[in-house]
């Protein structure tokens, strides 16, 4: 478990900026007023999710393996990242949809009917709701954490001379 304390501890505090990500969304209207544009702009999340898995990383390298990681290492423990953060997700999305806004479904729902979207209010509760939005956030946060270490351990591992 020592061996895993850097990749829990990031999980955690992946799981906390995306709770943060979420109440920010909310604040600033893009769970209510603006919501049209939160399709666009709730992509912004890849620069932090982006930054925090580097900062990850680069903590393993440097206070797991001394500052020498080989890309395999950095990979593996990426990957670790990835599922933690990926099994937390379900919990992430319980307190975004019931605690943080719980008025987004509903408000996502009705928009998406309006400007045609989805033809009926069933159709678009069936695409936006806590069970598929937990599922999906559960994959696409193990799969993005996994490309995203593939890419960044180009940068960060040790290269040898």
């Amino acid at each position: 478990m020592k061996n895993l304390k850097i990749e829990i501890k990031w999980a955690i505090f992946f799981s906390l900026m995306s709770l943060l990500w979420m109440l920010l969304e909310k604040l600033s209207g893009l769970h209510g007023k603006y919501i049209d544009y939160h399709l666009y702009l709730t992509n912004l999340f890849a620069i932090p999710a982006i930054w925090f898995m580097v900062m990850a990383l680069k903590d393993k390298k440097n206070n797991f393996y001394n500052g020498k990681m080989s890309y395999q290492k950095g990979l593996i423990s990426g990957i670790i990242l990835s599922a933690f953060i990926a099994l937390l997700s379900p919990l992430t999305q319980w307190i975004t949809s019931y605690i943080i806004t719980p008025e987004y479904f509903p408000n996502v729902i009705k928009r998406s009917v309006e400007l045609g979207y989805y033809k009926t209010t069933a159709e678009a509760e069936a695409n936006f709701n806590f069970k598929n939005y937990a599922v999906q956030s559960t994959i696409f946060a193990f799969v993005f954490g996994v490309i995203t270490t593939a890419i960044a351990m180009i940068f960060i591992r040790t290269k040898n001379k």
